[in-house]
């Protein structure tokens, strides 16, 4: 771990410093400062509000700064998207040092944060949250915060939540260390008046912030350079007193980083990690600068679960790090979360067409450690102190819409028994379309068995096993009664079959592949379609899977005289999927857990054709035999003489 040694501190990993009261460059420019601040007032290098904004020359893009007013309270995310971004700048210390007072780059990012849908050439990321990892300045000067402060007022005027806290080359000692310029800038009143202030620590060098993104609530702590006893005590209850909430830490040491892109806590980080971070399972995240270069590391705490530690810092290249940002995209859906490191500053210059060759190499960071993806599984993670409730069973009632013909479920019997001759699966409706069972002979015991493995948005929850195949076929399933009204069904006016189900990790393309969850019995030869897209073997209705386990619909319409056929992309094992194919008296369209696909028919399809034989349920015919049964589980089946919308799906 690298971590040379500062003048200014000991122990951080910061370029010496030159001594500013000595003799040399620096004292002679901090001199200078000083005596143009004294020639303002005498308060002007004490009280930040006092001190004076630097002027710059209009025509030098690296030397100008804007302070433009942006309108108030456009801070407005959605709380509720899956997709949002938190925001993390780490050390700006050298934009804000003696003299060399530059904000822009700070500015820069600032109006990127705030301007998400490209006015200044940001982008829709949903940003919620930016969080400032220390060092805000270079020497805690109270002129260095003048500078600082005009630009966080960006923020505030726009009713931005941020966080913002001390490192060593703000502040020196811990959080009990009383009144500084950086407390007078960024004070407990100032925080107050961020929409995401939670509360603040009795010394006001900590902040803890709730912010609601992805639909729920997250919690945030902004912790000082040296937590105090009482600071640990503070963070540990901020936490205890939201028992449910995600927790990201943020302060300015915890790891450094080796050369490998990996990361280990330094000696304070593993006072932090003992007396905070490990006991609380809620931590799951924690960011940090001071060292450099990036990386990053994932330890287990008490309870088992993963925390992720990362150190961000660019104070070390171009331009003082030219005020880089590390966004991170949290996206609850994929269970991603995605990283990436950019300079907007670097960016409007590049837009303005002037970028010089050292700028250009900082626009945008590429590096395994700059820009990688985390794939967490929230709820997974969360459980252990907000776990999400499971979908209670709903009753059979509540799924039978007007329209609905035919509705099976399975949460009749015990869980691993099996399903045996003369067992027969009722209706819902009450139209008398049961199922019955039947088996290939030959077919080994337990070819069909209960379980209570459900989708989770399943109405009844339990489900059939069926542990059929192919070459040779073998296997039970269920089909309709003879009499069943459905079997002579046409659907001129339009349907919806839907079926729950799932496929093992054993399933196999050549002993599975081209079986049916759903199908109906009676051949195309026998319905008298000889069309091109025609095969005479082949049943009338097909829901089914292909040996890729790509969903296949295959019907042959009223009118047309061969098959219809819509396909699903390619589908994973051992993950439950919800299939709806819908017909609205004129086209259809295959539905894959409420989401169109892309390769539906554009051909007019009117009804099904019906030869007045069953429906089968978990078994395919070919040239009116049984060839294959289904291997896999099959949930709740609804079909429905209309077109459903998603919303009205039994997953909805």
């Amino acid at each position: 771990m690298a971590r040379p040694t500062d003048a200014h501190t000991p122990g951080c990993a910061c370029p010496v410093t030159a001594d500013p009261d000595g003799d040399g460059v620096a004292a002679s420019s901090r001199r200078t400062f000083l005596q143009r601040a004294t020639a303002l007032g005498a308060g002007a290098a004490v009280l930040p509000a006092a001190a004076a904004a630097p002027v710059y020359a209009d025509d030098d893009p690296y030397a100008r700064t804007t302070t433009a007013r942006e309108p108030r309270g456009t801070w407005r995310p959605d709380p509720d998207d899956p997709r949002f971004t938190v925001v993390v700048m780490p050390d700006t210390q050298y934009m804000f040092d003696q003299d060399r007072i530059h904000p822009a780059p700070v500015a820069a990012s600032f109006r990127w944060v705030l301007d998400p849908r490209g006015r200044a050439g940001g982008n829709d990321e949903n940003i919620v949250f930016l969080a400032h990892l220390g060092d805000v300045t270079n020497n805690g000067l109270a002129e260095e915060y003048a500078a600082a402060t005009e630009v966080f007022d960006l923020l505030d005027r726009a009713g931005a939540s941020y966080g913002v806290l001390a490192g060593n080359h703000d502040v020196g000692d811990d959080d009990q260390r009383g009144d500084t310029p950086y407390l007078d800038t960024f004070s407990v009143a100032r925080a107050k008046q961020r929409p995401s202030h939670h509360a603040s620590s009795p010394d006001g060098y900590n902040t803890a912030h709730i912010f609601r993104a992805g639909g729920r609530e997250w919690l945030l702590l902004a912790l000082d350079w040296r937590l105090s006893e009482s600071g640990f005590a503070w963070a540990n209850a901020v936490i205890a007193d939201n028992p449910t909430l995600p927790v990201i830490v943020t302060t300015h040491e915890i790891v450094g980083s080796y050369d490998d892109g990996t990361a280990g806590l330094s000696e304070y980080g593993q006072q932090l990690w003992d007396g905070l971070i490990k006991g609380n399972d809620q931590i799951f995240l924690t960011l940090n600068g001071h060292y450099w270069p990036p990386g990053s590391t994932v330890l287990k705490n008490d309870a088992g679960h993963d925390v992720y530690l990362h150190i961000t810092n660019y104070q070390d290249r171009y331009y003082g790090g030219a005020g880089m940002i590390r966004s991170y995209r949290f996206d609850l859906d994929r269970g991603r979360i995605d990283v990436a490191t950019f300079s907007p500053w670097i960016r409007e210059l590049a837009a303005a067409e002037e970028l010089n060759a050292l700028a250009a190499q900082e626009l945008e960071l590429t590096s395994a450690v700059d820009r990688f993806s985390m794939e967490i599984d929230f709820d997974a993670r969360f459980a252990g102190f907000a776990p999400v409730p499971a979908r209670g069973a709903r009753p059979a009632r509540r799924m039978l819409l007007p329209g609905t013909l035919a509705y099976w479920r399975f949460d009749e019997g015990r869980a691993g028994t099996d399903v045996t001759a003369g067992t027969v699966v009722k209706d819902q409706t009450g139209n008398g379309n049961d199922l019955e069972l039947r088996t290939v002979p030959g077919t080994p015991a337990h070819a069909l068995v209960r379980t209570d493995d459900h989708h989770p948005d399943q109405p009844g929850h339990a489900s059939l096993v069926f542990a059929g195949q192919g070459n040779p076929v073998s296997g039970s399933y269920l089909r309709t009664v003879d009499k069943a009204p459905v079997n002579r069904e046409t659907f001129a006016h339009g349907y919806t079959f839907e079926v729950f189900f799932k496929v093992p990790a054993d399933w196999d393309g050549g002993r599975n592949g081209w079986s049916a969850m759903l199908s109906r019995a009676g051949t195309a030869a026998a319905a008298g379609k000889n069309g091109p897209t025609a095969t005479a073997e082949e049943p009338v209705l097909n829901l089914g899977l292909s040996s890729s386990i790509e969903l296949q619909w295959n019907a042959y319409p009223l009118n047309q005289d061969g098959a219809t056929t819509a396909w699903s992309h390619l589908l994973q094992k051992e993950q439950w999927w919800h299939v709806a194919v819908v017909n609205d008296g004129r086209t259809s369209k295959l539905y894959v857990d409420g989401c169109e696909e892309g390769r539906n028919p554009t051909s007019r399809a009117v009804g099904l054709t019906a030869l007045g034989l069953p429906f089968l349920l978990g078994g395919y015919q070919w040239a009116d035999a049984v060839s294959q049964v289904f291997h896999g589980t099959i949930g709740d089946v609804r079909i429905s003489g209309r077109a459903l919308t998603p919303d009205q799906f039994m997953n909805a």
